[in-house]
């Protein structure tokens, strides 16, 4: 297996729900090891950069004003298959399709608040990655 490295936000909803030791704890238990994180309130060009491929979608200035109402958690993870094993985690983007026990299914209300984001591809997350964290504050794995 490929150890990989990819991104997840706790998006607003998950905060205000007191959600992240819950979320980083169904990581760990699947073999993800936090190596960087930061709780940052996004503004709206942070949201707009970030968010940039959707930029022509219907979807965007809604989503962009969701992601700016209120604090974020941003995390970098790394493990083996990080990137699949985390989409599992999270489950489905629309909490109605979620499997069952996925973070989205068991806490999220609606596709547009949807508890979290994650990286697509090991490409998308290495961009994310730098996105938030550049040259500096991701550490090397301990395990």
């Amino acid at each position: 297996m490929a150890v990989e490295q990819t991104l997840s936000i706790i998006k607003p909803d998950g905060i205000q729900k007191n959600l992240i030791g819950e979320i980083y704890g169904r990581f760990e238990k699947a073999g993800l090891e936090v190596v960087a994180a930061r709780m940052l309130h996004l503004s709206k060009d942070q949201a707009e950069g970030f968010y940039a491929v959707h930029s022509e979608r219907p979807f965007f200035n809604d989503l962009v004003s969701y992601m700016t109402s209120g604090p974020v958690m941003i995390s970098v993870l790394s493990g083996d298959e990080a990137v699949i094993k985390h989409r599992d985690l999270m489950g489905a983007t629309n909490p109605a399709d979620a499997d069952s026990g996925t973070i989205r299914a068991d806490f999220a209300m609606s596709i547009e608040e949807n508890i979290c984001h994650g990286s697509d591809a090991t490409e998308t997350a290495a961009v994310e990655i730098n996105y938030f964290f550049g040259d500096d504050g991701v550490c090397p794995r301990t395990r």
